[in-house]
């Protein structure tokens, strides 16, 4: 399976989670202890749901759903220090779109666009093997608003300095494919991957 960009795509943006990285049930792990140890839950489906959202604003959101009273500050610091501590080494890439990252390397301006801290992503990329792939990282600390709203979309195609719809993006979140979408760019659901499909600009083809 290939995926083929169209002539006018002049730079390609990348999610982190989920989307080069097979971060998302890790995650979801360390979220589960994190709240667990306060007395809570976070149910899978609504994990999933929040895929693209900072940790504060998770936070924000289980407050308000469920009527918990924690701090997000602090629960954002936890949660990240237990999955950089404990879960980070479980990483495994996600090979089809690596792959494209690989392919494109030194023929197109290539940027990560994530709604993670720095220090995470930055290993994450580390750990798969693909950090020195991309000419900038954008991530939730770069931007005012974070995914669906279209700034660090955005921030990434000025960092590699092309015009948002001559970019394409791959996402694997609804949030994250709405702010791609909101920044004007063409967007492959990554989740859509394993099978043969069309999405956006990005042609996926056996």
């Amino acid at each position: 399976m290939k995926i083929v960009m169209e002539p006018h795509i002049q730079g390609l943006v990348f999610d982190c989670d989920g989307t080069l990285a097979d971060t998302m049930p890790i995650h979801y792990l360390a979220w589960q202890e994190i709240i667990q140890a306060y007395g809570g839950e976070f149910p899978e489906t609504l994990f999933y749901q929040t895929a693209g959202m900072h940790s504060s604003k998770i936070t924000e959101l289980l407050n308000e759903k469920f009527g918990y009273q924690l701090n997000p500050t602090q629960i954002a610091h936890d949660k990240e220090a237990l999955f950089f501590e404990k879960y980070l080494r479980q990483i495994e890439p996600i090979h089809a779109i690596v792959e494209v990252a690989q392919r494109y390397h030194g023929i197109l301006p290539m940027a990560v666009a994530t709604g993670g801290i720095r220090r995470v992503a930055t290993r994450i990329l580390e750990t798969i093997g693909v950090l020195d792939l991309f000419d900038t990282l954008v991530t939730a600390e770069d931007v005012i608003h974070g995914k669906p709203a279209p700034d660090t979309f955005l921030e990434a195609a000025r960092r590699l300095n092309i015009q948002p719809e001559l970019c394409h993006a791959f996402e694997d979140a609804d949030l994250g494919i709405e702010s791609a979408q909101r920044a004007g760019m063409s967007v492959t659901d990554v989740r859509l991957v394993r099978w043969p499909s069309q999405n956006g600009n990005g042609k996926v083809t056996e």
